[in-house]
């Protein structure tokens, strides 16, 4: 089974190569899902976070995603706070569908993971790809397709690892600073090159 951790960062094309690399055949494996998941009510990481930063960040039992966001977002060591706490869980529950994979006979299992350079996981895959695009464009992106303000989304953008850095960990590199349809075919050019017929 080949298992490929793709990367990007925020508003960069990686759901549309996701979504391609699933369209080829490829089992996408969610990380943002799986984060979700992690935190659902009752579970024991919330209850860490609760612990961690108060219960200003739980309303009715349930993570206030905006309220933890303005907090991680604005302070890089309460960021790393919570990485800690919910990283691990994420990561077991990725090893999960890794076996699930298996025992379904999928061949190429595809980890969508906004945080794989940051997580430190680029070892862990036979193949790294990350999508990049220019800040400008990102940022052009959250505010006219995502509603943040310039200064939320700058945020977003500052809180992530450099393109260089995501490239440093790759064995491709795919451009998402133009068309969906050109994401696409490069896409399909990775694959075509990568994953045996």
């Amino acid at each position: 089974m080949l298992r490929i951790g793709l990367t990007g960062g925020i508003a960069a094309g990686k759901s549309t190569a996701s979504s391609r690399l699933a369209e080829l055949g490829a089992r996408v494996v969610d990380h943002d899902v799986l984060a979700r998941r992690a935190v659902e009510p009752g579970s024991a990481a919330l209850v860490d976070i609760a612990r961690e930063f108060g219960d200003r960040v739980v309303v009715d039992g349930r993570l206030d995603r905006a309220a933890l966001a303005a907090i991680v977002f604005a302070d890089d060591a309460a960021r790393e706070r919570l990485n800690a706490i919910v990283h691990p869980t994420i990561f077991a529950m990725g090893q999960a569908e890794d076996r699930r994979a298996r025992a379904d006979g999928v061949e190429v299992v595809v980890h969508d993971i906004p945080l794989l350079y940051e997580a430190g996981y680029g070892g862990r895959f036979d193949l790294v790809v990350t999508v990049a695009a220019d800040d400008a464009i990102r940022l052009a992106r959250l505010v006219d397709g995502r509603g943040l303000t310039p200064e939320e989304a700058s945020a977003r953008l500052a809180s992530q690892a450099t393109d260089a850095q995501r490239a440093s960990i790759a064995d491709a590199i795919l451009d998402g600073s133009g068309s969906v349809q050109d994401l696409r075919r490069q896409v399909d050019e990775f694959w075509a090159e990568h994953v045996p017929a």
